[in-house]
């Protein structure tokens, strides 16, 4: 074989995988936001046949002789070449492993066990769920004993969301965060209540959607390239490459805050994707390298910036704008002050950040549980409400409330949950680093996102999965990742609001 003609296969490839990952992703986003409920068997019987064909097109001998071929010559392919050969053949010896009758079923499952998951959370019925769980978590332990006989199940499936992560390394993380949150939790507790009325009242739909469109401009987003609709559960997702990315939000009548911030979070994985450089588009260097560095930038945009007390005072003269009557009787600082209140909640997407990782650490420990065979699907409603009492001192009042709450584990995102709170650490030592060469509040108090874009962009952004996590992490920050910035960053933060 001749090593051009590999090379321009090699992009060849790529782009009839791209266009596969483009049908089949946005069957699954109309699943999950504009398609009738009733639609599932029909959206499920689509994705099996396109399964079965990128499972053919991934596996098929032509593809593994050619890249098998550009492995051996590595030496003369560039750095991104190497490193579409690196992932692709990893993808690929993965996917040998799986018999192909049981990725297409899997595939099935995942269409079925959403939708069973969206109706079951609407009526709070966890048993209408149970069996899609258990088939999930049963699918996920045997695929990994596939992949990695030798390795615990769990570990593999965290290291594949954020390679390098293992339950060590995260039961070393947890337990720093959990050494200083719980006495900060505590002392914030001891202090008196901040009121959060004014983020409650009646807040038209249309009103909060023309907020939403505000926020995306406001961002930096190009809503020529991004879409914005409505579900259950929010997410983002692309399309095939970085050049149309899709994020979605839901809309509390009650509560003006819930929308805008997942818009502003989804928001930011969306600038993460669509900030890789044009010249990684249709490849599988194009996009996010680790959900743990993604949600460093979601959490980043959504948190340390939004929340902030620069960023509020610019934000709230359009809220006023917006919601002249319900906004009457408040100033920023009100508004600043509610969106930083620190209290145990019930939903992890509605918790403040102090309290966030908490929700994390239970998800996390269930799922490592459940995947060690420690409990069964079937006990995981007591298991969640038992652990909501220990680590945040609420009792939970429905499933829907609890264990039912999140979409990630009905489309089989089993390890996905740490990310949140690695993600949330990350862009705390990621601002300090920033603040070096952006003013960053200045740049907030005038809406204008432009330098923090570029900084981003410059740094992280651009690479797409060029790099692996930890060369990207050590590139950016010229130091080693350290938790401490993140929890100096809360401190200070309750330091500021409750003189704790």
């Amino acid at each position: 074989m001749d090593l051009q003609q590999a090379r321009e296969q090699l992009i060849q490839l790529q782009e009839k995988m791209s266009a596969y990952n483009h049908a089949m992703g946005l069957l699954s986003y109309d699943g999950e936001t504009t398609a009738p409920r009733g639609t599932a068997d029909n959206r499920a019987h689509a994705l099996g046949i396109l399964s079965e064909i990128t499972y053919q097109l991934s596996t098929g001998k032509e593809t593994v002789e050619l890249l098998e071929f550009l492995d051996e010559n590595k030496a003369a392919l560039t750095e991104k070449e190497q490193r579409m050969v690196f992932l692709l053949l990893k993808d690929i010896r993965f996917m040998q492993k799986i018999p192909m009758d049981e990725y297409v079923a899997y595939e099935k499952l995942v269409v079925e066990s959403q939708d069973v998951w969206y109706k079951a959370k609407n009526q709070n019925d966890f048993p209408a769920f149970e069996p899609y769980l258990e088939k999930m978590f049963e699918a996920q332990i045997r695929f990994a004993r596939y992949a990695a006989p030798d390795a615990d199940p769990y570990d593999y499936w965290l290291n594949e969301y954020e390679p390098g992560l293992s339950r060590q390394v995260l039961d070393s993380f947890f337990s720093q965060l959990r050494q200083r949150l719980v006495p900060l939790i505590h002392a914030c507790g001891e202090k008196p209540l901040i009121p959060e009325d004014v983020l409650k009242g009646d807040f038209p739909e249309d009103k909060q959607e023309e907020l939403a469109y505000w926020l995306m401009d406001v961002m930096g987003l190009n809503r020529d390239r991004v879409g914005l609709s409505t579900t259950e559960h929010p997410f983002t997702t692309s399309l095939g490459s970085h050049l149309d990315e899709r994020i979605t939000t839901h809309y509390h009548r009650q509560d003006v805050s819930w929308s805008m911030y997942s818009v502003i979070h989804e928001g930011g994985h969306a600038l993460y994707d669509t900030g890789s450089n044009d010249d990684l588009a249709y490849t599988v260097l194009d996009g996010g390298v680790s959900m743990g560095i993604h949600e460093s930038q979601s959490r980043f945009y959504e948190n340390i910036l939004g929340r902030s007390k620069a960023f509020i005072r610019f934000l709230f003269p359009k809220l006023k704008e917006l919601f002249p009557e319900q906004m009457a009787a408040y100033g920023w600082e009100d508004f600043y002050r509610a969106v930083n209140r620190v209290q145990p909640s019930l939903i992890r997407t509605e918790a403040d950040e102090v309290t966030y990782s908490l929700h994390v650490m239970i998800r996390y420990e269930l799922e490592k549980q459940v995947m060690a065979g420690k409990l069964k699907v079937h006990d995981l409603p007591a298991a969640w409400n038992s652990m909501y009492k220990e680590y945040l001192g609420i009792d939970v009042p429905s499933d829907r409330q609890g264990v039912l709450q999140d979409s990630h584990w009905s489309f089989g995102a089993i390890g996905y949950f740490p990310s949140y709170a690695l993600g949330s650490a990350y862009g705390a030592q990621f601002l300090a680093k920033m603040r070096e060469t952006v003013d960053v509040d200045a740049c907030l108090e005038k809406g204008d996102f432009a330098p923090i874009n570029a900084w981003n962009r410059e740094h992280i952004w651009q690479f797409g999965s060029l790099y692996t996590p930890a060369r990207l992490l050590n590139q950016v920050l010229g130091a080693p990742f350290d938790p401490s910035y993140y929890l100096d960053y809360l401190e200070n933060k309750c330091r500021e609001i409750y003189g704790v």
